[in-house]
């Protein structure tokens, strides 16, 4: 157990008294200061006390990306309850069932249908003559609980173990003056992890929606040092970045790091080739910290397609007899954390274990090396003839065509093969494709049973800012509308 720091309500304190005019946070062009962000969670933090949120207590925060979202978390932490991030355009089903799941003190940005649950509105302002006094200190038991799975199966929540007194910027290693950009929604444990690990290190750049020339801009603005993103929004700045290289500069990106999804290669090599080897790392991970990958460019470029080798935590590759598979032998990828203390609690859902290890439903290898690669979910996974079938690995050769924003492959049904895949494809501006020219291009990178039998053009993109995709979903609409054309 590392050495306890203070409660983290504490620490954003304690930056305003070392700093007090020193930028906090800037989004959409406005800017506040240690010494104001201190003042504004103080006042907001008694408005939970007089809402009777005290110690333990749940708040549902349920905000777009904004310094108000900041705010509420930490006015959680001054009194000692846990942040409990929603997205904001979360289905009112969804929205239901997480807050069944556990019981809340408030919920800040949107009301309970059922009138059960207090709420403060989005746009809720505390009133100016509320003291903005320090708190008395209070530690939080959990400093976050995120909501998963609603994509895949049944939404649950995964609470952190520790609680309010822990090091977040030393999670990310972040360094004193970092300037740090969160271009994902904070809502998702990578964006909420940088954007608290960020502010309490340096200065934060908060965008409420990722927009690819905004990012650049705000890189090249404010030199921004730090950031965390995922393959789609990756995929998403080239084209932007390379139509006028000359009116951005990222030569102050220290470290830029991408996480959540499997990045394909020619965008990751893009990348690699922009900001050089050591700045580009990618993780390799869950929400439930149990262990992670790491890997940097230069590694990759010598192990291409992995995710590195393991820095925290233990990882092994299992079969479905529970046996350790050798080298190059794919299979479940099952984790634990260092000297086995538990660093989540589920609320809604029961961990999948085998002798204490954990597996998140991943599929992959090790090398030689102790480098692992992914294959992708295990719940994603398909079969085509009885040959199994990845759709991360056919959406990676799809990425490679330099017309395609955005893609997404499901398995449907057939009546020959039992599956066959089919795919989705969002088109650049301009750009012209038929689906004849999108499955040529595909046959000359993926064996033909891989080729998607069907190709659909979207108008939109088929992935969230934080690189997820409802693919279960997804595909239920599409066979639902298969079925409905096959009937008489």
């Amino acid at each position: 157990m590392p050495d306890l720091v203070p409660p983290l309500g504490s620490q954003v304190s304690q930056l305003a008294q070392r700093a007090p005019d020193q930028p906090a946070i800037t989004c959409e062009g406005r800017t506040i200061t240690r010494a104001e962000l201190d003042a504004s969670t103080n006042r907001l933090a008694r408005v939970y006390q007089e809402r009777g949120v005290g110690i333990g207590d749940y708040v549902t925060i349920v905000l777009p990306n904004s310094i108000e979202f900041l705010q509420a978390v930490i006015a959680a932490w001054k009194v000692g309850a846990v942040p409990q991030p929603l997205p904001p355009r979360l289905p009112e089903v969804e929205f239901e069932g997480l807050l069944a799941l556990h019981p809340r003190a408030l919920v800040v940005g949107r009301a309970d249908l059922r009138g059960e649950i207090p709420s403060l509105p989005m746009d809720f302002v505390p009133d100016p003559a509320l003291s903005d006094a320090p708190l008395p200190e209070a530690v939080s038991p959990s400093w976050k609980s995120m909501a998963s799975g609603g994509s895949t199966g049944r939404p649950k929540l995964i609470e952190a173990t520790d609680d309010s007194r822990c090091d977040v910027a030393g999670y990310i290693e972040a360094r004193e003056g970092d300037t740090t950009l969160i271009s994902v929604p904070m809502s998702h444990s990578t964006g909420l992890i940088y954007a608290v690990g960020g502010l309490l290190a340096g200065h934060l750049i908060v965008m409420p929606r990722f927009d690819p020339a905004e990012f650049l801009r705000l890189v090249t603005e404010h030199r921004v040092t730090l950031l965390a993103t995922v393959p789609t929004i990756m995929h998403r700045l080239l084209p932007v970045y390379h139509a006028n290289p000359d009116a951005y500069d990222l030569s102050s990106i220290r470290e830029f790091t991408h996480i959540g999804a499997p990045c394909p290669p020619t965008v990751k090599k893009a990348w690699i080739d922009l900001l050089g080897p050591e700045v580009l790392w990618e993780l390799y991970g869950g929400s439930e910290l149990q262990a992670f990958t790491a890997i940097s460019g230069g590694e990759w470029l010598a192990h291409r397609g992995s995710v590195g080798r393991v820095i925290v935590g233990e990882m092994k590759v299992l079969d479905d007899n529970g046996d350790e598979c050798p080298p190059g032998v794919e299979g479940e990828i099952y984790m634990r954390p260092p000297q086995g203390n538990a660093t989540y609690r589920y609320i809604g859902s029961r961990a999948k274990t085998r002798d204490g290890w954990d597996s998140l439903g991943d599929m992959g290898h090790f090398d030689s090396d102790g480098y692992l690669y992914l294959s992708d979910r295990r719940v994603d996974m398909f079969t085509v003839g009885a040959r199994n079938v990845y759709p991360a690995e056919i959406e990676g050769a799809l990425c490679e065509h330099p017309d395609l924003l955005s893609c997404l492959v499901v398995g449907v049904p057939d009546e020959d093969l039992g599956q066959v895949p089919y795919a989705l494809v969002q088109v650049a501006e301009g750009a012209v494709l038929d689906d004849a020219a999108v499955t040529h291009f595909l046959r000359k990178r993926i064996d033909a049973y891989k080729v998607p039998r069907t190709v659909e053009f979207v108008d939109c993109p088929l992935r969230d800012d934080a690189g997820k995709a409802r693919r279960s979903a997804v595909r239920d609409e599409i066979i639902a509308r298969l079925d409905a054309a096959a009937r008489p």
